[in-house]
């Protein structure tokens, strides 16, 4: 059995996400103690003790210390199932970090799923919805398995009661993928979301990005819904190129000008467009585990965080995996140099 603790690197939920997406992939049972020590509140939120309650139902585990506040977990897996699966997160807790982390056994087992998630789709400090749906899951389907989703109510902070729902068809062994420097940009798309909340604030974040990105009229895009428990709001910049779309985001909160808004995501999308790199942090993050289950492959990244090098760690654990980052001018090289 694997030990880990998870006080190490960043301290946070990504550890025990990360173990857990591999101890199902592999079959490899494991130990976490000090569970996000390293944030304020440490131990099993709601959104981390269903990501261990989606596992163990996916994989057939026997869990102890699977109870909210719990600091230590032993999770001991066995066969991965398939078929159709609901998960709720109960709170506003990040039901697309619940996704991510059954999502790796899922796409390599032996038949479809069918997986519908409740929560928050849309919350701070986890990728929103559109990120998974447009920026991440292309890239996995690059890799063999065919993800499908689809956003069915908006579930924003703090009230959460989003859904969405998930196909997965499985491949048998994942094909690694190969993203070098950029190529060209192809376009931009900026869109702001208002749900039960003022036209006009959508209009003010766009405005804000339209003065500092180049931007027509026709990459302009606003969606006011009611179709969210509660009131919320979030602007996107997508940067399409030939092999990637980024997806750049930032939310608005109370007390914080809309201008505030759409500047913290133009910044975002900037640094982005400056470099030669074909992923931005958050999706150089999440690539990592894929690639090392594919046990090849290499991107270029702006730069990589910390949570992604405490991701690297744990992943070292599971898998005999040998990364190598190659810094460059204005981009970092990520490539899975031995398995």
């Amino acid at each position: 059995m694997i030990s880990i603790d998870g006080s190490f690197g960043e301290g946070g939920g990504q550890i025990l996400r990360t173990a857990l997406s591999l101890s199902l992939s592999t079959g490899t049972p494991f130990r976490i103690e000090n569970i996000r020590a390293g944030r304020q509140q440490p131990g099993l939120l709601r959104q981390h003790l269903t990501a261990v309650l989606a596992a163990s139902e996916i994989g057939g585990a026997h869990v102890e210390g699977a109870v909210l506040g719990s600091t230590n977990l032993a999770f001991t897996p066995q066969t991965v199932r398939t078929g159709e699966f609901r998960f709720a997160v109960g709170t506003a807790g990040s039901g697309t970090l619940v996704f991510q982390t059954i999502l790796p056994a899922l796409m390599r087992a032996t038949a479809t799923s069918w997986v519908v998630i409740e929560g928050g789709t849309h919350n701070f400090a986890a990728p929103p919805f559109d990120f998974l749906e447009r920026a991440f899951l292309p890239l996995i389907c690059r890799m063999g398995p065919k993800v499908s989703v689809k956003l069915e109510r908006y579930g924003f902070y703090p009230a959460g009661g989003g859904r969405f729902v998930a196909q997965i068809e499985p491949c048998p062994a994942l094909t690694p993928i190969q993203l070098g420097v950029r190529a060209q940009i192809r376009s931009k798309r900026v869109r702001a979301i208002v749900a039960n909340l003022a036209r006009r604030i959508a209009e003010r974040e766009i405005e804000k990005v339209v003065s500092m990105l180049s931007c027509p009229p026709e990459c302009l895009f606003i969606e006011e819904t009611r179709n969210s428990p509660g009131p919320g709001n979030i602007v996107f910049i997508e940067v399409l190129s030939d092999e990637v779309t980024e997806v750049f985001s930032s939310f608005g909160r109370l007390g914080v000008a809309a201008e505030k808004v759409g500047d913290e995501v133009a910044r975002q999308a900037r640094e982005y467009l400056a470099s030669r790199a074909a992923v931005a942090e958050h999706l150089a993050d999440q690539l990592l585990l894929p690639m090392a289950l594919a046990r090849a492959g290499s991107f270029t990244a702006t730069k990589l965080s910390m949570h992604a090098r405490t991701n690297l760690e744990v992943i070292s654990k599971f898998l005999p995996v040998r990364f190598q980052v190659r810094p460059s001018e204005g981009y970092s090289t990520v490539e899975l140099t031995g398995a």
